[in-house]
């Protein structure tokens, strides 16, 4: 590249590439449950599936949405959302209170990852999975629909 190339800018990160980012960081940094992150003092520390959502999504360990900037926020709560309705679709999970009301109409990521059935690889796959199947129904011959 010569020095007055300018490469170009503007490349658009979907929501697949963020749920692929965050399979790929648990599978290198290690998998969580019961907060984003395990305690360590670690950069890189093992993450649930939302928290490392939050590490693809900011580059950095965000402890909640709140704490990042707004337009990472959006990112990350779309990347959130993609993947929730994946596990509707795939994984679902309801909650029934005593008197048989169904409390919880979409599956959460959180109580999702954090059953204790849960493995490893089962939330490696759904992000993967969830990645693909954003990527179906949005992208065409390889661009964006």
């Amino acid at each position: 590249m010569k020095a007055t190339h300018n490469p170009p800018t503007g490349v658009q990160v979907t929501p697949a590439d963020l749920l692929r980012m965050a399979a790929l960081y648990l599978r290198r940094h290690g998998w969580h449950q019961g907060t984003y992150y395990a305690p360590t003092d670690s950069l890189t520390p093992p993450a649930c599936a939302v928290g490392a959502i939050g590490m693809a999504c900011a580059g950095y360990r965000a402890e909640h949405f709140y704490g990042l900037d707004p337009d990472t926020q959006v990112t990350f709560r779309q990347t959130v959302g993609v993947l929730t309705v994946y596990l509707d679709d795939h994984a679902p999970v309801f909650h029934i209170d005593e008197d048989g009301y169904l409390l919880d109409e979409h599956t959460s990521p959180y109580s999702w990852n954090d059953d204790p059935g849960r493995t490893a690889e089962q939330v490696i796959t759904a992000l993967e999975s969830a990645a693909d199947e954003w990527d179906r129904l949005h992208t065409q011959e390889g661009g964006n629909r």
